[in-house]
């Protein structure tokens, strides 16, 4: 059976993280991917994302990983984080529906996809800190 986009994310967790940087910190409402079928569909058809929204993979231990684009309308920063909670990298403003790898670069427990921009304009870069206690020390 093909489950919708938005079937299939209304049953993803949501939780709450905290991105800090050096002089202050953001809250980002994201639905949480940690098994391989939601870690695979992602933010694919997705049509819009709120500035504030996004969605948090995580993996069972650090792994380097890659993301790609197909099937996804909207263009994202793709943050890649390690155990610690630590921005390792930002893939910023990828290319919609782009087929083309994206690697972290280093193992990372961690991803989180927001939209693009948002990144930049708030100002956080790699080395802040992603806090929620559930996931990150």
């Amino acid at each position: 059976m093909l489950v919708s986009a938005a079937t299939f994310a209304a049953n993803l967790p949501r939780d709450v993280l905290l991105v800090e940087t050096g002089s202050s910190q953001y809250r980002f409402e994201v639905e949480v991917a940690d098994d391989p079928a939601e870690r695979a569909e992602g933010l694919m058809y997705r049509q819009s994302l709120a500035d504030n929204a996004g969605m948090l993979f995580l993996y069972p231990q650090p792994q380097p990983v890659e993301f790609w684009m197909k099937n996804t309308p909207l263009s994202l920063d793709i943050v890649f984080v390690r155990a610690d909670g630590t921005i390792a990298r930002i893939a910023a403003n990828t290319t919609p529906m782009s087929e083309d790898r994206i690697p972290s670069g280093e193992p990372v427990l961690a991803v989180l996809e927001v939209k693009a921009g948002i990144m930049q304009q708030l100002g956080i870069v790699a080395g802040d800190r992603l806090r929620n206690p559930k996931y990150f020390p």
